[in-house]
Order: structure tokens, then sequence, then C-alpha cells
């Protein structure tokens, strides 16, 4: 009887004793599979309803207290779906206590600094749920890709990557990074798709055909940093994404397993209050 599939089973191995994880082949992940899928989906959205519920409950008593916060960072190629997970993923939460940060190309201002420090601005404050979509890796994705980082500038971000994620996380981060994963195929069909629907090209960039040439540039650019940043305070998990539904599912799972284990309550009950009554 084959193993049912477990979150950890797409979690890249972590990056140790100034080793990476030389074993971690982003090809061998299929893009295609739905492993955390609950058969279709109706069924699917229905599972995504329920998590979502008991996120927003979650969500509720983080944003009680002033000691943790949840960092959920998304990454992957043009249309794996980072905006469409934001929205179905996070449907069930009340907006209280939850920001969703977008970043574009460095502004001149933010370029004139280092390539962390629009990124530290945006972290999220004590009791705040906090979605990076894209993220401080689109500094050692696209630079690296287009050839204005050299090798060893790349592998001094990776380490300032470490260290910038280890000081969140030990100043009360929970930090849970998603890779949406997606077929060089699918990505064609959904980049078709915005060209033949009118109402969807406003979704659509000219330059996301220039980035597709570049496709095996960016997966070994992807493998490289998820191998040099995956670790035990941050790792990085392989979302297969070519599935919709799925991806949201399985994106909700991991963020579930999050929180639970944080094992939140809400602020203790103030005495001073006790038999108070209200006219």
């Amino acid at each position: 009887m084959a193993k049912k599939p477990e979150l950890d089973d797409f979690r890249v191995p972590f990056f140790n004793d100034g080793k990476k994880a030389e074993q971690f082949a982003l090809d061998s992940f299929d893009p295609a599979v739905k492993p955390f899928s609950t058969g279709s989906k109706e069924s699917d959205r229905a599972r995504l309803a329920e998590i979502g519920s008991q996120l927003d409950a979650l969500q509720e008593r983080l944003h009680t207290q002033t000691r943790q916060r949840v960092l959920l960072v998304l990454q992957g190629m043009d249309t794996s779906g980072k905006d469409g997970t934001v929205r179905a993923v996070f449907h069930e939460v009340d907006l209280l206590g939850l920001r969703i940060v977008s970043f574009k190309a460095p502004t001149p201002v933010e370029a004139a600094h280092d390539f962390l420090w629009r990124v530290h601005a945006q972290a999220p404050a004590a009791g705040e749920l906090t979605v990076f979509n894209r993220s401080h890796y689109e500094d050692v994705l696209v630079p690296v890709v287009l050839g204005t980082l050299d090798d060893a500038a790349r592998e001094l971000r990776y380490r300032h990557i470490r260290q910038f994620e280890a000081l969140l996380a030990e100043s009360g981060t929970t930090i849970v990074k998603c890779m949406l994963h997606i077929s060089k195929d699918e990505q064609r069909a959904r980049l078709q798709a915005r060209i033949d629907d009118p109402d969807k090209h406003w979704k659509f960039d000219v330059s996301d055909l220039e980035a597709r040439k570049l496709w095996g540039k960016y997966q070994t650019a992807y493998r490289d940093a998820l191998a040099a940043t995956s670790t035990e305070i941050a790792p990085w998990y392989v979302i297969p994404a070519d599935s919709k539904t799925h991806r949201n599912v399985m994106i909700a799972e991991l963020l579930l397993r999050a929180l639970d284990g944080m094992k939140l309550e809400y602020p203790p009950a103030k005495a001073s209050l006790k038999g108070l009554k209200v006219d």
C-alpha cells in the first residue's frame, strides 16, 4: 500500500553547516500531481472553506496578542497563482490583522539601499499575519537570470537572507515559504488565456513572454535559491500548482499547521472586569 503523502514530503532539505542541499532537484517534483486534493474541484473548495474558518479563528487569536506574528512568502513563475492563492486561502479570514505586500521592481530610492531595506520595513508587526506576494527572493532570481549578479554577490545575498529570516524568527515570527511550482505547458495555457480573453488583458504583459524564453535559467535560479535558503526556522515547500484548487488547499493546510503549532491563546481575562455590570 502506497504511503499517504505528507506536507513535509514537499519540503526542501535544510541548508546545514554551510552546505546547500545538493540532493535537491526541483524537477523531481511533478507540478501536475494533486496529493492533497480531496477528489474534485468542488470538494477541494469545500475543504478550503473548512480550513478558512479555522484560519479565521486562529488569526483572531494571533491578532489579540502582541508576541507572535506570521509571514507567508509566495514565490513562483508568472501565472503560477500568487494572486489567486491570496484570494482563495484568505477568503474566510477577517481582514483585521491580515496584510498583503506585493514587491515590484525596486524604485530608485529602494535600489540605493541594501536589497533587504525595503523588505524589513514590511515584515509583520506583532499580532499580524503578513503575506509577501513575491518577496526578497526576487533579488536572487531576476538579477541572477539576467546576469547582473555574479556568483560571489549571489552567495552573499543568500547568507544575508538566512540571517534576516533568523532575525525575524528569533523575534517571534513564524515563517512559511511556498514556491508555486507550475509546468511550462500550464504556463503557456494560462498566458494564452490572458491573451484570448479581453477581460484578462490587464493581467498580461509582453515582458511575460520574454521571461518565458528564460524558463530554464529561472528553474535553475529557483533550485539554487531554495537549496541555499531552506532552513529549519524558515523552510521552503514546493507546491505542485498546475491545479489551482490543489495549490490553494495545500498552502492552506501548511498555514493551518503552522498556526495550530503556535498554540495561540486569547489574552488572559482582566480581573478588574470581574462582576462589572453595564448600565
